[in-house]
């Protein structure tokens, strides 16, 4: 995998961040800006800055910002808390390819750390060193041996404490190195002293946990559900088995589990059958909101109110992923898969 050399302008650093302690910031800590591409799937994007921009600064990556305004404008938001990054890329899956907060010194230091991104789509590899510098942030790579490791956003969840989980994929797209030297890297890097891979689903192609799981607190997982043997629902329940058998919370106490429903496409098909990916936990933290995707009312309803009565205080919104003009779940990715966020300068832990 190459990697385009960036401007000499920014900041961009092959070796660990020199900190005694290095922490990587969970989601619902507070953020500075949500992140997101503009290019395809434009009307979801359009209900994401209509949430994100009462609670943060929204960051639009875009060819042209004017386009942008006049579509915003159109559907009734309003040009606030918006910032625009003329800068290129391929493709809208930003959680994937951006840049991810980490801090040195536990709080004191905000850096990025990039994964090298192995999809055939080499402009969106290179964004993050666009962001790094329109934030003035410096831009840590695990681009070069022995620190070399490919990875996605939507496989990895961290709980702000050292604890991070991901499917096996992250062993199947590194063989040039050992388990242990995953584990390694991902510490030096992010501090991550507890890495948690569980195996793989059958139906999900991509093979990524934010799929069908969410950290929502330090010790409380949200997991979706089939109905019994349904699909990925005995995979599902055979990885949740293995990490409440084998794993506590960061206090030493029993994971708490949220279940909620991994719901049908609208045509009434499971993954199994060829039916779309359909996920209430794809869901993104920006400060005080949560934004979902939802499919149609059947489950919906559930979905929010589930949501609702584990995160008392938190606004929980849906935006409809499963639509005509928006059917960005047939590409099996909904509202966490294209949005990413920024940490704060100077974080309350």
């Amino acid at each position: 995998q190459s990697r385009k050399i960036p401007a000499a302008n920014q900041k961009w650093i092959l070796t660990p961040p020199p900190f005694p302690k290095v922490r990587t910031a969970a989601e619902w800590e507070e953020i500075q800006t949500l992140f997101i591409t503009w290019t395809s799937f434009t009307s979801i994007h359009r209900e994401i800055v209509k949430y994100a921009q009462t609670e943060t600064i929204v960051t639009i990556a875009c060819s042209d910002s004017l386009t942008v305004k006049n579509y915003l404008t159109s559907g009734g938001v309003p040009l606030t808390n918006l910032r625009f990054l003329i800068a290129p890329f391929n493709s809208i899956w930003c959680r994937d390819y951006g840049g991810n907060t980490v801090y040195g010194n536990n709080v004191d230091s905000l850096l990025f750390v990039d994964w090298i991104y192995n999809r055939p789509r080499p402009k969106d590899d290179t964004l993050p060193y666009s962001q790094a510098k329109l934030w003035n942030v410096p831009l840590y790579e695990t681009a070069q041996a022995p620190y070399d490791l490919v990875h996605t956003g939507g496989n990895f969840m961290a709980d702000g404490f050292g604890t991070a989980f991901s499917s096996q994929l992250t062993d199947q797209e590194n063989t040039n190195h050992t388990a242990a030297q995953i584990d390694t890297i991902m510490k030096k890097f992010m501090g991550i002293n507890r890495y948690v891979r569980f195996p793989v689903l059958p139906y999900d192609g991509i093979h990524h946990i934010d799929m069908h799981m969410k950290l929502i607190d330090e010790e409380t997982l949200l997991v979706g559900k089939y109905p019994t043997g349904v699909s990925d629902g005995p995979q599902i329940e055979a990885n949740l088995q293995y990490i409440l058998a084998n794993y506590n919370s960061i206090y030493g106490t029993p994971y708490k589990v949220v279940r909620i429903v991994q719901p049908p496409d609208k045509n009434g098909l499971y993954p199994n059958a060829g039916g779309s990916y359909c996920t209430y936990a794809n869901a993104t933290f920006v400060n005080k909101t949560v934004i979902l995707p939802t499919y149609y009312t059947q489950y919906d309803t559930t979905a929010l109110r589930i949501w609702k009565e584990s995160l008392p205080g938190y606004k929980i919104v849906g935006i409809d992923c499963d639509n005509t003009a928006a059917n960005i779940i047939a590409q099996s990715g909904a509202i966490h898969c294209i949005t990413h966020s920024v940490g704060v300068a100077d974080p309350l832990l």
